[in-house]
């Protein structure tokens, strides 16, 4: 038997040079802690991310990724197309229990795994689902690997795909998405919105922002911040409440009875249909204009610039009202200077008149002695 030998070595760090000194302080200070944002994006996070979606090593994505720059697709083995994922959800029990029969009430996005894109999914994404749905799904395969159930969950991918892949049918589906209908029945309560600013923009923000998929005028109108200007507000008021939407409710049409080919049975339907679609476009728009206002209600960036105007107002009267009195006082002040200046005048001409009245009186009384003089003159000459 072999014996093994443990040797014990000493690891000794080289001395300090001599002309090695410590740093000093530098004196200048650490800055303050901040929270800041990552955010996942960039192509190191998305080669990151096309690994982990399709369970890939560095070595295999980078040769799927030569591959591909070199216009080769790859096969089973290796990455067909970067879809990081698309149509890779997981599947519920449900699906397996969709009838294909009942094809208008199922959802067609989760069918085909993009549950998660739905109205924003591309028709490159569309394509790409569909195709992955069809590989594990194919009635082919499933006999192949022994599995005889039945074909259902296929052509409900079929169909899904068919209504998804034509624009015009899309739309159709979009307008009444089981998803985003049951986020309709479940609006928020106005004491919910009431309770506090913050729960103003919290409830209602992601509500505008869902029915903001129907608008036909893009961009639209965000709910915005709270300290959002007055023209802000009642731009996003007056967007909503002239709100332009192509929500149409066609998909909901009742089908023709089979084998029917009566003219009055298909006339009957096509006017119940337009009357259907007409009644729920009406509600609809009934539903969007009551949110509008119950947003308007409780919205505090109005009670804010209510406020500040009212401030701004009192502001204003208070001004006007001490300019007025500043302008009172300058009034009395000229008022009584005029005043004085009459008294004063009046006073000048009193006096004028009494001297001229007293010169006239010196000068009367002179004249009649005068003529009293005159007079004993002429009575003297007669007596002599």
């Amino acid at each position: 038997m072999a014996s093994s030998i443990v040797i014990h070595s000493d690891i000794i760090a080289p001395p300090t040079p001599a002309s090695w000194e410590p740093v000093g302080a530098t004196g200048a200070k650490i800055s303050e802690l901040k929270p800041r944002r990552l955010l996942p994006v960039g192509p190191a996070y998305l080669a990151h991310a096309r690994r982990v979606l399709n369970n890939k090593t560095f070595a295999e994505d980078d040769r799927d990724q030569e591959l591909k720059a070199d216009g080769n697709e790859v096969g089973e083995e290796g990455l067909l197309e970067d879809d990081l994922g698309i149509g890779e959800e997981p599947e519920s029990s449900d699906l397996l229990l969709l009838d294909p029969k009942d094809w208008k009430n199922q959802d067609h996005y989760k069918v085909l795994g993009l549950s998660k894109l739905r109205i924003s999914a591309t028709p490159d994404q569309i394509r790409i689902a569909h195709r992955k749905k069809v590989l594990k799904h194919h009635p082919d395969k499933k006999a192949s690997s022994g599995n005889t159930n039945d074909d259902a969950l296929f052509k409900c991918i079929q169909k899904a795909f068919e209504v998804l892949s034509n624009p015009e049918k899309r739309r159709q589906f979009d307008s009444v998405d089981p998803y985003y209908l049951d986020i309709e029945m479940n609006p928020p309560e106005p004491s919910q919105i009431s309770a506090s600013p913050g729960a103003f923009f919290k409830f209602m923000a992601p509500v505008f922002e869902i029915e903001a998929r129907f608008s036909k005028v893009k961009p639209h109108v965000p709910l915005g911040s709270p300290d959002a200007t007055k023209d802000e507000v009642e731009r996003f008021y007056d967007f909503w409440y002239n709100f332009d939407s192509w929500r149409s409710f066609e998909y909901r049409d009742k089908e023709v009875n089979e084998g029917s080919d009566s003219r009055d049975d298909k006339r009957y339907t096509e006017k119940k249909n337009k009357n259907e679609r007409a009644r729920l476009k009406k509600e609809d728009t009934a539903r969007v204009r009551g949110l509008v206002d119950m947003a308007m209600a409780a919205d505090p960036r109005i009670k804010r610039i209510k406020q500040e105007e009212k401030a701004a107002r009192e502001a204003k009267k208070k001004n006007t009202t001490t300019g007025k009195g500043k302008q009172t006082a300058a009034s009395i002040a000229e008022e009584a200077a005029r005043k004085a200046e009459e008294e004063r005048a009046l006073k000048e001409a009193e006096e004028a008149a009494k001297a001229e009245a007293k010169r006239a009186k010196a000068a009367a009384a002179n004249a009649a002695k005068k003529a009293r003089r005159a007079a004993r003159a002429t009575e003297e000459g007669a007596q002599s």
